[in-house]
């Protein structure tokens, strides 16, 4: 019997979906902790050539304190400038009931509001205890909600915090039966701290996935520890099919020491693409972005296919 457990479960982990999808977050949560400002201007450049490359789906900002992360006070400016396309979600990330409302009055649809599972990440990024950030985000969600706005839930730190360590899954699952409660459309869960190991992704998204009885569940994921893309993989095996990443795996939390960049846009697609899974995705296009922005910033991203496909006729953002 214990055989033929193992054999099934084993057959189970290669049945691939046929395609997942990628948001493009590099906007948002890949520049926040530049300190060189991006023009606002070549920011819009970014957003058109990362439609043009195939992404249905881009969080173009965030909506925060200026002073905290001054790569994002250009917000409503960004959203004024956005191409109006169809077939693309434009999204920002919210903290706030006021950085909601901001995004509304800005003309966006789409918000994914976001708290952390830590007391201690939740009080240094977003100034606010965890029973005031559990109280924060069911106003949040209420109010988007009388706004006509779709929300995403979720949560930062979901599989471990530099400052306190292990998240307690029980916690976690809490927190979404919340936000899911309160009628989110699909919730994410973040590894902010890049500590999440396939063990932990498997159990705490499957519970998740339960939880949410198919409304969307999506990863969030870091690559820290060099764990990023073995997360993505394990994640997909148990059913996960939408994931945030940075072009060039740029980012990372500017409240949490150590935090490197998010899982690479063009690694994750060229990884899935060889394993026969559709993203939509033009890689070459997106290796092109993060080159140029390697050249705008004048440092090296830790994505590695950016540097391995190279098309020099495509250019944004150099200088």
């Amino acid at each position: 019997m214990h055989c033929t457990l193992q054999y099934e479960k084993q057959a189970n982990m290669k049945s691939y979906p046929q395609n997942i999808i990628i948001e493009e977050q590099g906007l948002r949560d890949g520049l926040q902790s530049e300190t060189l400002f991006l023009p606002t201007d070549k920011k819009l450049e970014l957003i058109r050539a990362v439609a043009d490359a195939g992404l249905k789906r881009i969080q173009v900002t965030s909506f925060v304190h200026p002073k905290l992360v001054p790569q994002m006070a250009d917000a409503e400016d960004i959203c004024k400038g956005l191409d109006k396309r169809s077939d693309v979600l434009y999204s920002a990330l919210v903290l706030n009931t006021k950085g909601l409302e901001r995004a509304a009055n800005a003309g966006l649809k789409h918000v994914a509001a976001s708290i952390s599972a830590s007391d201690t990440h939740s009080r240094k990024n977003a100034n606010a205890s965890l029973p005031e950030a559990r109280k924060r985000i069911a106003e949040m969600i209420q109010t988007g909600q009388a706004l006509g706005l779709t929300i995403r839930g979720g949560l930062q730190c979901v599989f471990g915090c530099r400052f306190e360590g292990r998240i307690d899954p029980d916690v976690v699952f809490d927190m979404i039966k919340e936000q899911l409660d309160l009628g989110v459309e699909e919730v994410a869960l973040a590894d902010s701290t890049g500590m999440a190991n396939p063990s932990a992704i498997q159990d705490i998204s499957g519970r998740v996935i339960e939880l949410a009885e198919g409304r969307p569940v999506c990863l969030h994921l870091h690559d820290t520890e060099g764990k990023g893309l073995a997360n993505a993989l394990a994640a997909i095996q148990i059913g996960v099919t939408h994931f945030d990443t940075a072009f060039g795996g740029t980012g990372g939390c500017p409240f949490i020491k150590g935090a490197s960049g998010n899982i690479s846009t063009e690694d994750l697609a060229f990884m899935v693409g060889q394993m026969g899974i559709e993203t939509g995705i033009d890689i070459e296009k997106i290796a092109a972005i993060s080159r140029s922005l390697e050249a705008f910033f004048s440092k090296s991203f830790s994505g590695k296919i950016h540097r391995v496909i190279d098309r020099k006729d495509i250019q944004v953002c150099a200088n």
